[in-house]
């Protein structure tokens, strides 16, 4: 088996994948708040950790991912009020229509993909484990962590205090005993979901709720945590805090051993922004493209380095998904494929896939391999990275009612060709340019593809 290195942002360098159990294999990474359309950087997050799955279940016997749904949530709550939607119809449409958007980018589903408020009973234990163990208090209906009784608090984002207080955008409300204290429990007005508890009606924060899921699906420690770097602060180090006090546990890694945090999501330089007019939505870019264009295109950077979204990058995964296709389509792909090493070696060095989309463009051109294994090998590889997996003649449009209507173009252009005819032709590639096909003439004869197949 080779070694697996991540980067890890709790000790903030390279290492070694060692797991907690060899047999069984942990992870788990924050899901969407679901009351809109997921946008391109939730995606980056959900292909990520996909590729990660992948590799471990490549690796080990067994592998538990789990990835949440936040199905209550202050932005829930607005939503419902500015659109008059139920709560629960707001979270069911959206999480159905986020799972169906990653399924087209070929993102599995996690083994597990717990709700919120399907833990709220969790969620109230671990409070009042944290205020029996000094780390959190009651106040006003309110229960709130006390970051100064959590010495190791900043250990994860590398925060000073002054920074915490400000990244955290704490609200400097009467009732906290330190302005950096966060809410774990707070009270809801009758409109608003709610539970009760032992400090009245109300609801959870944000963070606790991935810390109750988390504990009660892998248990603690697991190995592996992480998610988009704008969850890091406050997000992460807060679940941090709140596994750890709840449980008596001094050190960082006694929640999660290793944590893994992708980059951001930039749209052509510029951060994503309704005001800019340039949020960009997963099910708004499926309209266009192949759900496998967006994720070869999410994969093209390093996960842990900005992603710059563009025109261009989605042009250029389409042409090179092409270009794969079609040597996949010419060599049959009959025989058995095997994972090619250099491809699997790029990703167990911190899931470098520049490097394994490179090496993969070394496969495809190693005439020391007959085209059929250099096919095969390239489908087996593509597996592991998630793509490569559709049928040649679906990937290029051949299909549907038209097909029949273009090869009989093609026939009779080849013989206007054979019989000197060109400006016949001519006639038919225009006629077939208008239709949307895209004509590529080889020894082997003319191949077409819908253009925007």
């Amino acid at each position: 088996m080779t070694d697996i290195f991540l980067h890890n942002s709790l000790s903030r360098k390279r290492e070694k994948f060692e797991p907690i159990d060899a047999e069984h294999i942990r992870l788990y990474a924050c899901g969407p708040t679901v009351y809109n359309f997921a946008h391109i950087g939730n995606a980056r997050m959900a292909v990520v950790f996909d590729l990660l799955t992948r590799l471990l279940k490549r690796s080990y016997p067994k592998v538990t991912y789990v990835s949440n749904i936040t199905d209550v949530d202050d932005k829930i709550i607005k939503a419902s009020k500015d659109t008059g939607r139920a709560i629960e119809d707001i979270t069911t449409h959206y999480t159905k229509i986020y799972n169906q958007d990653m399924a087209a980018l070929n993102v599995n589903a996690p083994d597990i993909q717990p709700h919120a408020t399907d833990h709220i009973g969790d969620m109230i234990a671990l409070c009042e484990a944290m205020i029996d163990n000094g780390h959190a208090y009651a106040a006003d209906g309110h229960v709130l962590f006390h970051v100064p009784s959590f010495a190791n608090y900043g250990g994860l984002s590398g925060r000073s205090r002054d920074d915490q207080i400000a990244g955290a955008r704490v609200e400097i409300a009467s009732y906290k005993k330190d302005p950096a204290d966060f809410v774990l429990w707070k009270p809801s007005a009758d409109d608003e979901p709610g539970w009760d508890s032992p400090w009245g009606y109300g609801r959870p924060g944000w963070h606790i709720e991935c810390s109750a899921m988390s504990e009660v699906h892998l248990g603690l420690p697991f190995d592996i945590h992480g998610g988009g770097a704008d969850l890091k602060f406050p997000h992460h180090e807060n679940e941090i805090a709140q596994s750890c006090c709840a449980h008596n546990k001094d050190n960082l890694d006694g929640f999660a051993k290793y944590w893994v945090h992708n980059g951001f999501v930039t749209v052509e330089g510029e951060k994503m922004s309704k005001s800019l007019g340039n949020f960009t939505l997963v099910h708004d870019l499926l309209e266009q493209y192949d759900g496998e264009v967006l994720r070869f295109t999410l994969l093209s950077a390093h996960y842990r380095q900005p992603l710059d979204w563009s025109e261009d990058k989605l042009m250029q995964s389409k042409k090179t998904l092409d270009g794969f296709y079609s040597l996949i389509e010419q060599s049959g792909a009959d025989l058995e494929g095997e994972v090619y090493d250099d491809v699997l070696t790029s990703l167990c060095d911190d899931l470098n896939t520049p490097l394994a989309f490179s090496k993969l463009h070394a496969l495809a051109k190693d005439k020391t391999r007959s085209l059929a294994q250099r096919g095969a090998d390239l489908k087996a590889t593509g597996a592991l990275l998630g793509i490569l997996q559709q049928d040649p003649q679906a990937w290029f449009g051949r299909g549907g009612d038209d097909a029949a209507q273009i090869d009989a173009l093609l026939l009779e252009r080849t013989q206007a060709k054979e019989s000197k005819n060109w400006a016949r032709a001519d006639e038919i590639r225009v006629q077939l340019t208008e239709m949307g096909i895209e004509i590529e003439d080889t020894a082997e004869g003319p191949r077409w593809k819908k253009i925007n197949a």
